[in-house]
């Protein structure tokens, strides 16, 4: 980043913020100040007059890739849809459309995740989206597939997987009508048995008589 000299104190808090991001993502989560101030480009004193610690800083630098998540989510509202399951599409569109700055932003928060003030900024995060989900409008059953699906696929370019297969694009199709028409769920013939106690012993079958 180079000077930050002419910049608005907010922008030059922005600025900080994405030197800090670069620095976590290239040195780890121990990366300290004056190293992060070298990605900036400003001195050490340069940035604890905006930040006064690290811990202010992480803190900080969680809560603005959690706020632009949740842009992310905003955009991806269709304002011609006003059915039940709403908010849940967007949140699929969101998490299963991610280009290379969402994989950078994923990788980002993961290592941010390791400090303790910040799990916890984002567990109180992930209750409040949890809730506006819950009162979009789904039956419970359908709400939980559909997100479950959603994380798990949007997780996996960290392990070095797509999402952007067809097999994936179709899932997505799938889901995305799952919310439209959730009675479907109910329609599949479903097991009412308790599932089998995988302690109890198993049942040889006689073969056939003679």
């Amino acid at each position: 980043m180079g000077r930050t000299a002419g910049r608005s104190p907010e922008d030059t808090r922005r600025a900080l913020l994405t030197a800090a991001g670069d620095a976590v993502r290239s040195r780890g989560i121990h990366a300290s100040l004056d190293e992060i101030a070298r990605f900036a480009g400003v001195s050490k004193g340069g940035l604890i007059y905006h930040f006064a610690s690290k811990d202010e800083l992480i803190l900080e630098l969680a809560r603005a890739q959690l706020v632009a998540f949740e842009a992310t989510i905003a955009a991806a509202l269709d304002p011609a849809d006003t059915g039940p399951g709403r908010l849940t599409r967007a949140y699929l569109r969101a998490v299963l459309t991610p280009d290379g700055d969402d994989m950078a932003s994923m990788a980002l928060i993961t290592l941010l995740m390791t400090v303790p003030a910040v799990a916890e900024l984002a567990r109180a995060e992930a209750a409040r989206l949890d809730a506006e989900l819950a009162a979009d409008g789904l039956p419970p059953d359908v709400l939980a597939l559909v997100v479950a699906a959603a994380d798990g696929m949007s997780s996996a370019p960290m392990w070095g997987g797509s999402a952007r297969t067809p097999a994936h694009r179709r899932v997505v199709e799938r889901l995305i009508h799952l919310t439209r028409r959730p009675e479907l769920w109910e329609e599949i013939p479903w097991s009412t048995a308790p599932p089998a106690d995988p302690r109890a012993p198993r049942t040889v079958s006689p073969g056939p008589r003679r």
